[in-house]
């Protein structure tokens, strides 16, 4: 990765990035091998707009490795960590191992990475600006512009929550001249205010139609962010807020969410978001609901530096812990690389009886797809087969007395739990609480800091995948309305309208409530997408085995290994009525009278439902449940000034949080490539005085 002195002024690395055609349809991300970048082709619509389709590449780096979870989602009150330890200094704020310079551990990411990669994009969208008004068609013009626009914006957004100051450039360098290092660091009310005019730009000059196909940036992608970026204005981090009228800020940033909630609506089912994902370039991916994703197929382009590595992420080490009796393999949609293990905080903040939400969310079993010894101590009758339960979490809550921590374990463990509904011994199992205690980070191969058995999300789960480690193929959502309905009832919040701010989270809660007669033990997730995998014949990576020693294929492995049921009812303990499961309820009558888990939050907090602060750490509890793992944890908290007091609280293995966290480093490297205004290198001093404070 070059240094950021030649990122952030080159704009002519826009052609290394450019995908190609201009063509409507999902296939505009289909790469032109002959496709070069020249002054002459952004003079007309057509190169102009191949340009514009090539600034959506930009988004995927984001996903392809480790910086995925580590910027967005460590060091936060949602995920801890496995017995991974990858991304350490993420997740426990040691400044010596956040330097990969100074970290034995391999591919532990550089604070310097987003830095680089948004100051890419940047450049690039400034080349395309410069040359875009010589497009004669104005339709095209704007186009490209507004896409512009909006990516300028959206990265630089993401460095004002990440660094706050950074340099503001507007305009490609003739890098024929030389490459200036003596950049200096706009403040960061002038990075946020440069966002806001950025997206207003967008806004104006944007489609309303998704006219590239799915994941197309459009007038209300930027009505999004720029509702966003003028909530950021009045949140507790921008010490200069009362420059700027309140009531104008958020009602601006209101009247936004409405026209983006109107506009593009909400999925019926939260099913709908992510677990129904069937293959590339599904139905879901085409979701009104989603404003913004990186975009994947299975063309090259989508392919390693740039491919899909969220699958990884959040699952627990099954193939390790589970005594061989569930082996990984594409025919399970994710990889157990046990990166972010989910926290007491997060199972217990949803309600697990009505909230579908949770359900739809965590995979809770796992089927035997590998022919194992039962050890000798579970009863003949009891002795589970090949498609029987082989992983099962139990996610009650901690009023539950039905359940003894000795009863549950791992394989390698003796454990005498066997499922009532099926009669049948479980490999591996474990609740969230047992005996009023939480337990579920006590059942992994090594301390509760690092266990390696837990319940994880199913968000990025993707059977399309051709190779155990090979890349995935789905989309990855980083903006849609679920969170639109969120900003809009802060804003309402901020502007003392609590009951319209109470009424908007109802709209969304509702879609969480279960539906009448909807089956609430029913489970799907990205890993249906197997069904027409091309490796369904081949035989599996861990040579499975079926009941007879013959060695198992992809398919019938993933035939045992996906169960379409979860563990609701054992989880609950609430039956099915004879006449079949009711309508849930989720809908909140007063700000005094919140659920009994956003309550506990808020005692362990101090604070009050009364007060500004526990409405706004209640809208952050409501983030979790809508928005686990998709990526802007860490900003969030951030913005509101919450990180340090709910990491100290909810997450022990942010060991070394300070107060000044709240923001990163400005990354060494930059620092150290700088000159002043004579050409000479910064000193020391120089340096400390433009790094944030504390690093």
């Amino acid at each position: 990765m070059k240094n950021i002195n030649n990122k952030i002024l080159s704009g002519i690395l826009v052609a290394s990035m450019t995908l190609g055609t201009t063509s409507c349809g999902d296939d505009f991300l289909k790469e032109n091998a002959n496709h070069t970048t020249t002054d002459a082709l952004l003079e007309t619509g057509s190169g102009a707009l191949a340009m514009a389709a090539g600034l959506y590449g930009n988004l995927r780096w984001h996903f392809g490795y480790e910086w995925a979870y580590a910027i967005t989602l460590y060091g936060c009150d949602e995920f801890s960590m496995g017995s991974d330890e990858t991304s350490l200094g993420w997740m426990d704020y040691n400044t010596a191992e956040l330097n990969p310079a100074g970290s034995s551990r391999r591919n532990h990411p550089s604070p310097a990475d987003l830095w680089n990669e948004l100051y890419y994009g940047i450049a690039s969208c400034n080349l395309l600006l410069k040359k875009a008004p010589l497009i004669t068609s104005e339709q095209d013009r704007n186009s490209a512009m507004g896409e512009a626009y909006f990516l300028r914006g959206y990265n630089y957004y993401r460095l004002f929550c990440q660094y706050e100051r950074c340099p503001l450039q507007l305009e490609p360098i003739d890098v024929s001249a030389g490459v200036p290092r003596n950049f200096k660091l706009a403040s960061g009310e002038e990075v946020l205010n440069q966002v806001i005019s950025d997206l207003e730009s967008a806004y104006n000059l944007l489609r309303t139609d998704d006219w590239r196909g799915a994941g197309t940036w459009t007038k209300y992608t930027a009505a999004h962010f720029l509702a966003k970026a003028l909530l950021y204005r009045q949140s507790e981090r921008c010490t200069w807020k009362d420059k700027y009228p309140a009531k104008a800020d958020l009602d601006r940033a209101i009247k936004l969410c409405d026209e983006v909630i109107d506009a593009r609506g909400i999925e019926n089912d939260y099913n709908n978001l992510y677990a129904n994902w069937t293959g590339v370039d599904c139905a879901i991916e085409k979701s009104k609901e989603i404003l913004m994703s990186a975009l994947h197929n299975d063309a090259s382009t989508t392919a390693g530096r740039y491919g899909n590595r969220t699958y990884n992420y959040f699952s627990s080490q099954f193939n390790t812990y589970s005594g061989g009796f569930v082996p990984r393999g594409q025919y399970i949609g994710e990889m157990d690389f046990q990166r972010c293990r989910p926290t007491e905080y997060t199972y217990a903040v949803f309600d697990n009886v009505n909230d579908s939400r949770l359900w739809k969310t965590f995979k809770t079993v796992y089927g035997i797809c590998n022919n194992v010894a039962v050890p000798d101590y579970v009863n003949a009758e009891n002795a589970p087969k090949l498609g029987d339960q082989g992983i099962l979490f139990l996610l009650n809550k901690k009023s539950d007395t039905r359940f003894h921590k000795e009863e549950f374990g791992r394989a390698g463990v003796e454990h005498t739990f066997v499922n009532p509904e099926t009669g049948k011994w479980v490999p591996n199992v474990a609740p969230i609480y047992a005996d009023g205690e939480y337990v579920m980070n006590t059942y992994g191969t090594t301390a509760p800091n690092r266990a390696n058995m837990y319940c994880a999300i199913n968000k990025t789960a993707d059977g399309s995948r051709t190779g155990e480690k090979g890349d995935a193929h789905r989309d990855i959502t980083m903006a849609r309305v679920g969170e639109t309905y969120l900003v809009k009832a802060e804003c309402q919040v901020r502007n003392g309208d609590d009951n319209g701010a109470l009424a908007t989270i109802n709209r969304l809660r509702k879609r969480a409530e279960w539906k009448e007669n909807e089956d609430r033990e029913y489970y799907v997730d990205g890993t249906i997408a197997f069904k027409s995998n091309s490796t369904a014949s081949g035989t599996t990576v861990k040579k499975n085995t079926d009941a007879d020693g013959t060695k198992m294929t992809n398919m019938k492995a993933f035939e045992y290994s996906f169960i379409q049921k979860n563990s609701y009812v054992l989880s609950t303990g609430v039956e099915c009525p004879e006449s079949g499961w009711d309508a849930s309820d989720l809908q909140i009558a007063g700000w005094d009278r919140l659920p009994a888990e956003d309550q506990a939050v808020l005692d362990a907090m101090g604070l009050s439902s009364s007060s500004l602060e526990g409405k706004i750490n209640f809208i952050l509890n409501e983030r979790t449940r809508e928005l686990l793992g998709e990526w802007n944890r860490w900003d969030e908290l951030s913005r509101t000034k919450t990180l340090y007091k709910r990491a100290k609280l909810f997450n022990p293995e942010t060991l070394y949080i300070q107060a000044y966290h709240n923001l990163r480093p400005i990354p060494q490297s930059f620092l150290d490539g700088l000159t002043n205004d004579s050409g000479k290198p910064l000193t020391d001093e120089e340096k400390k005085a433009m790094q944030n404070e504390g690093y």
